[in-house]
């Protein structure tokens, strides 16, 4: 592929030696990870592998560490394809690689180890950054671009891509930016995503106009958010039609017309409020819509499609999540949308634990330890929910704990873009602490994850608060 028709030129080089390889294998194994990003990931590498005739088989891991890796090389596949994963691991990968165990292919964006492999397709290689620029779904996406054949188009993939790179909180900060922007044009180029600034807040095709506003958790404002009867209170004084025979009408069904009115009346009530300005201007951003989709549906909008996402790997049902990046509009989205009721109940039951009990503060950071009452698959979320409301202070990240096994415990961080403006680097916090009790991590700056012994809860959080502190200072 030349640089020129690549999405993401700085890393045409290295999509096109990844392809080549993957080309020249009799079979390949494609693992992914379990999120949003790591099953569109995954969809999106399979689709373009079965394109391109490429044998291949595909499996899911929670986590990549050395037993899970030791298990994939016992697949006795030669070629393995790693995506949303594998460069944080490669200091265990290149082991087997170097035994001869197998050739790893990698299209990942999370911070390298200190080796490196031959065929390895990273933003953060070419001087992207890998936790705003591009996703684990963005890698796997230039890649696919690389294995087109001469009559094939993986451009409608694009779609999938916006869907991981939203689902990795990547358009945080209103939209979709760097190398993500390059992928979003490629999706409206190919007909398939249609981007357009609107009302940012989650539910705009699936929830009833007072569940949209009262569920709000980004932007606080006083009588509406969190607040149910205020919520129907507001949208009853307005001079649009909010019902239709009887039922609330959606975002979604309101015209252009209706839609500026509620907007515009949802801005005055915030500034009347006291809201800060800031947080006003966050009321608006870019929404990407799925246009192949059915209005109304959870797949129609991509922060709605990666809710239903995680709702599916993350209960053991990789399958159904993948199923439905395929296309399987049948039994596959019927059992997602079962397992999505689920996931939003006990999200709901975790938020609410956590805060009924509260949290732990620190001199520079914040925790609560959820033991077994929140699923550690799930505690990153909870964690990242719970930041946006008022239980805990925006100033300092929170970690997490869930017990994983009777030996480890699972640890989940989450901060603001804001506090990595000051120098927070979460990713960096969760590998060095995890590493000095034994355990190990890694991610993003702005979130990112740890496995540890079940006995040294204390001793990482004394070596996290320190590191944090450091950052900051």
């Amino acid at each position: 592929m030349a640089v020129a028709d690549s999405p993401v030129p700085e890393l045409a080089e290295r999509a096109d030696a990844c392809a080549d390889r993957l080309r020249a294998a009799d079979r390949v194994l494609l693992a992914s990870h379990i999120d949003a990003d790591g099953l569109t990931s995954g969809a999106i590498a399979s689709t373009a592998l079965a394109r391109a005739g490429i044998d291949h088989e595909v499996v899911f891991e929670k986590q990549l560490d050395a037993e899970s890796i030791a298990g994939i090389a016992a697949r006795e596949f030669n070629v393995v394809l790693f995506t949303d994963f594998g460069s944080g691991q490669l200091d265990v990968i290149a082991d087997h690689e170097d035994r001869g165990d197998f050739v790893p292919v990698i299209a990942d964006h999370h911070q390298p180890a200190d080796r490196d492999t031959e065929f390895h397709l990273n933003p953060l290689l070419e001087g992207l950054n890998g936790a705003s620029e591009l996703s684990g779904a963005g890698a796997s996406y230039v890649l696919a671009r690389a294995l087109e054949g001469p009559g094939g188009d993986n451009r409608d993939l694009a779609a999938l891509a916006v869907v991981g790179a939203v689902g990795d909180m990547q358009d945080s900060d209103g939209g979709l930016v760097g190398a993500n922007e390059a992928v979003v044009a490629d999706g409206v180029d190919a007909g398939v995503v249609e981007a357009q600034t609107d009302l940012d807040l989650y539910g705009r095709q699936t929830r009833p106009l007072p569940k949209l506003l009262e569920y709000a958790s980004d932007v606080k404002i006083p009588g509406v958010s969190n607040d149910e009867a205020g919520a129907i209170s507001f949208l009853t004084g307005l001079d649009i039609d909010v019902k239709r025979d009887g039922e609330w009408r959606r975002w979604v069904d309101l015209d252009g017309e209706e839609r500026q009115v509620l907007a515009s009346a949802l801005m005055r009530r915030a500034v009347a409020s006291g809201v800060p300005a800031d947080r006003i201007e966050a009321l608006v951003g870019t929404s990407y819509t799925l246009v192949d989709e059915e209005p109304g549906t959870e797949l129609r909008d991509v922060s709605e499609f990666s809710t239903l996402l995680n709702a599916t790997a993350r209960y053991e049902r990789a399958d159904v999540g993948l199923a439905v990046c395929l296309g399987d509009r049948g039994d596959a989205l019927a059992e997602a949308r079962r397992l999505l009721r689920t996931h939003r109940k006990n999200l709901s039951e975790g938020l609410q634990w956590v805060k009924n009990e509260g949290v732990t503060d620190e001199q520079h950071l914040q925790w609560f330890d959820a033991g077994s009452r929140i699923r550690e698959t799930i505690v990153g979320i909870v964690a990242g929910m719970a930041i946006g409301s008022p239980a805990l202070d925006r100033s300092k990240p929170v970690i997490a704990f869930a017990e994983e096994s009777a030996e480890e415990l699972k640890v989940s961080s989450r901060g603001s873009h804001a506090l990595v403006r000051q120098g927070l680097d979460l990713s960096a916090v969760m590998r060095e602490a995890s590493q000095a009790v034994g355990g190990d991590g890694g991610g993003h700056d702005v979130a990112a994850g740890a496995t540890i012994p079940i006995d040294e809860r204390d001793a990482f959080i004394v070596e996290a608060d320190r590191i944090v502190g450091d950052q900051l200072a």
